[in-house]
């Protein structure tokens, strides 16, 4: 192509604006492949043209909406290109590119709050099979984007081994929802991230990741022997407990004790167990009796 044709083709590129507005009613349509495959060769034209503001601009805009209509596959393929653009452009490092990546990885999926208390789990584990799936994709999407985003950051100068803020982004999301956690390198993220509150965290609740497990191999050994857990309260509240514990939920925690609070009530060792557990997990300070008392008379 020649310079003149070059440059005649950058001036014929419209604004990202209207494109970006026909492509998000595509998607909100729910024709989600072809608007998949508008964004790419759309974007890609941009980038041909060296207009990688602009591209970015589309590339954003299509990860956030495919996201948002929950199909992570093609939110998770548009959120590495805008990083491959930052790449392709050379540009840096700012805290509003910062942001704009910080935004995609929020759109990403969460598990939600698991409905411990309902009876809505089918007995031959098709929902819980199906949930695993679904993660093990949200997970590997989202990795992808932001190891993209880490080298890019680790290239542009940030630092050595990239941006401590996206280091801390990648720990958490792999360990919150990824079905099989690995420790190591959620650990090795964190090391190399800048926040050591939430490393310490996120210890704690691994801590419950090993009781659940305690309480698979004993399934499995009474199972051998042709023996089964008793089904009382206590035994499915500890259920319920094991799995809430390897999550940062300490309202479902709370509403776990009221409920089984007339089992628990039997023992006063259980309470005090259950306030340890919601110390070293949760950071739920014990309250001293006397503090109570002193501070009732203080205050009359």
């Amino acid at each position: 192509m020649s310079r003149s044709m070059s440059m005649r083709s950058r001036r014929d590129l419209p604004p990202p604006e209207k494109t970006i507005e026909k492509l998000e009613n595509m998607v909100a349509g729910g024709n989600y492949y072809e608007a998949q495959q508008m964004y790419k060769s759309t974007s890609a034209r941009y980038i041909a043209a060296q207009k990688y503001l602009e591209a970015l601009d589309i590339l954003q805009s299509g990860a956030l909406v495919q996201l948002k209509h929950g199909q992570v596959t093609c939110g998770g393929e548009l959120a590495v290109m805008f990083v491959d653009t930052l790449v392709k452009g050379a540009l840096p490092y700012y805290e509003e590119t910062f942001d704009r990546i910080r935004k995609i990885y929020d759109a990403f999926p969460r598990i939600s709050v698991p409905h411990f208390l309902g009876d809505d789990y089918d007995d031959d584990g098709q929902k819980l099979s199906e949930a695993i799936s679904a993660a093990k994709v949200r997970a590997e999407s989202c990795s992808s984007f932001l190891r993209a985003a880490i080298r890019w950051s680790a290239e542009v100068g940030t630092s050595r081994n990239g941006s401590p803020e996206l280091h801390v982004m990648l720990a958490e999301y792999i360990y919150s929802e990824s079905p099989e956690t690995d420790m190591t390198k959620v650990s090795s993220h964190f090391v190399r991230g800048d926040d050591p509150k939430k490393f310490a965290s996120m210890l704690a609740n691994f801590m419950g990741k090993d009781a659940n497990l305690l309480m698979d191999e004993l399934k499995d050994l009474l199972k051998s022997a042709d023996l089964e857990i008793p089904k009382t309260d206590l035994i499915q509240f500890i259920k319920y407990l094991l799995p809430t514990l390897e999550r940062d939920a300490y309202p479902l925690f709370r509403t776990l004790r009221q409920k089984y609070k007339s089992s628990t009530d039997r023992d006063p060792v259980f309470e005090e167990l259950l306030d340890e557990i919601a110390a070293k997990f949760y950071g739920i300070r014990r309250q001293n009796p006397l503090e109570g008392l002193f501070g009732d008379m203080f205050r009359i």
